[in-house]
């Protein structure tokens, strides 16, 4: 690990009341002391802070507080000094420059966390949680961040590494005294573990459904016929003139896309083209966009004008985009414009027609009636998703590859016992499955992994 010094902006580019540069490494405190006109910061304590100025030789340029941390209890286990400065980016460009004069150089993006990894201070799924954490739009992606910051995946994983650990060793032992025909490892006890670290891995690999709804959002597609009042639902429950709401059909020709938070997780509302055959060539291609969104979707919201008369056309649109894990909520719309009467005739034709389960709501969004109706069911589909088996849940996509290699991995060796497959072999799939669970924590990766996972951080961080 290279330990020269760093330096980069830690908060966000523009103008602002503060801004803080981060430097870290061997000679932080050295080359911050060269540049900064008050307390002598090497001879300062750790974790204190001291008011001064940043100077260029004889030019000032800026009023600063300067805090020094010393190794090893900094965020990069390493010396570290953060200046807050008056937040112009015109002075991060001076104060970044004349550091860089002194010494430092530019931190690659993630750089500080990757130092924070590489010298033991998180391991690499901590990391992760850290970009996370920053990313979170919403208190569930927050709280399932945070939690993974703290360890909680790893804490998982680590025991169940541990006592297949142990099962290795006992077989490694086994291979040392091939020829004695002795047996160290208890099979009976050791396919008791595997069962154990079978049912944990399924737990947190099913948890990963929730995890991606929570990290990247639900996609819900608004999808009827033209003038069902998909863009004046998307108006009602984002409370706000997002979309063109016209008399006039096709209106809508290409997708809108809006978050919309509902009890602290968020669906991607998709409001789509009017379903209908058409000559008008851009509508049309609206209509092909439109049914490309369903495919991705996780809930299809599909509108039914509850004043109309023949349903038949719904019903084959809805057949026609059905999936097995879509989940369906037909709504009746304009319910301020017909009988009770008539929308529950409605919802008889569809629960005749449709053999997929799915959720009827009459709603007016005009009116805005019945809309809650609606946001809770879009939220207990995420809430249905959570596992009450594990209080951890998979995010990652790189975590959810690795868990399901691993699970290939037990699965292999409680063949081979089962089979009474050579030691050699058994040694060998144990082994496979220890790396896969090693490579959540980082205790067993590359500079490839590491590279990717690093160069999607912001430069500062």
């Amino acid at each position: 690990m290279n330990h020269d010094t760093i330096c980069a902006l830690a908060t966000a580019n523009g103008i602002g009341a503060i801004g803080i540069i981060r430097i870290s490494g061997d000679d932080a405190i050295p080359v911050s002391a060269k540049i900064f006109d008050g307390k002598n910061l090497e001879k300062a304590q750790s974790h204190t802070v001291h008011y001064g100025f940043i100077k260029d030789g004889d030019e000032v340029i800026d009023e600063v507080m300067i805090s020094v941390f010393k190794a090893p209890k900094t965020f990069t286990a390493e010396d570290s000094v953060e200046i807050s400065f008056h937040g112009s980016p015109h002075i991060a460009k001076k104060i970044l420059e004349v550091l860089i004069k002194n010494g430092a150089r530019m931190a690659k993006a993630g750089e500080f966390t990757m130092r924070a990894f590489m010298n033991g201070r998180i391991d690499l799924s901590q990391a992760e949680s850290i970009a996370d954490l920053i990313a979170s739009e919403n208190e569930a992606s927050r709280k399932v961040a945070l939690n993974q910051l703290k360890g909680g995946i790893t804490n998982e994983i680590s025991f169940l590494r541990t006592d297949l650990l142990n099962f290795v060793s006992l077989i490694e032992l086994e291979l040392d005294f091939a020829e004695e025909d002795v047996e160290f490892a208890d099979r009976s006890a050791l396919n008791q573990l595997l069962d154990k670290i079978e049912a944990k891995l399924n737990s947190l690999i099913e948890s990963f459904q929730y995890g991606n709804a929570i990290k990247n959002g639900t996609a819900v597609a608004i999808i009827g016929k033209p003038n069902a009042g998909k863009s004046t639902l998307l108006n009602a429950l984002l409370k706000e003139e997002r979309a063109i709401v016209s008399n006039i059909a096709g209106t809508t020709r290409d997708t809108i896309e809006e978050i919309l938070h509902i009890k602290g997780h968020a669906f991607r509302l998709i409001d789509t083209a009017g379903l209908r055959e058409t000559a008008d060539e851009i509508e049309a291609i609206g209509v092909k966009k439109a049914k490309e969104k369903v495919e991705n979707a996780n809930i299809l919201v599909y509108l039914a004008d509850a004043a109309t008369e023949n349903f038949s056309e719904d019903i084959e649109m809805i057949k026609s985009l059905q999936r097995d894990d879509l989940k369906l909520i037909i709504c009746a719309t304009k319910i301020d414009e017909v009988s009770p009467t008539q929308y529950e005739l409605v919802e008889n034709i569809f629960r005749k027609k449709i053999p997929q389960d799915f959720d009827f709501i009459t709603i007016s969004a005009v009116e805005n009636q019945n809309m809650q109706d609606l946001k809770d069911e879009l939220s207990s589909y995420v809430e249905q998703l959570k596992s009450e088996e594990s209080n951890v849940v998979i995010t990652n996509q790189r975590h959810f590859e690795a868990l399901g290699k691993s699970l290939d991995a037990v699965n292999k060796v409680k063949e081979a016992i089962t089979f009474q497959i050579s030691t050699e072999l058994l040694a060998y799939e144990l082994r496979n499955a220890l790396e896969h669970l090693g490579e959540i924590s980082g205790e067993v990766t590359n500079d490839e992994v590491l590279g990717n996972i690093f160069s999607k951080f912001c430069i500062g961080k």
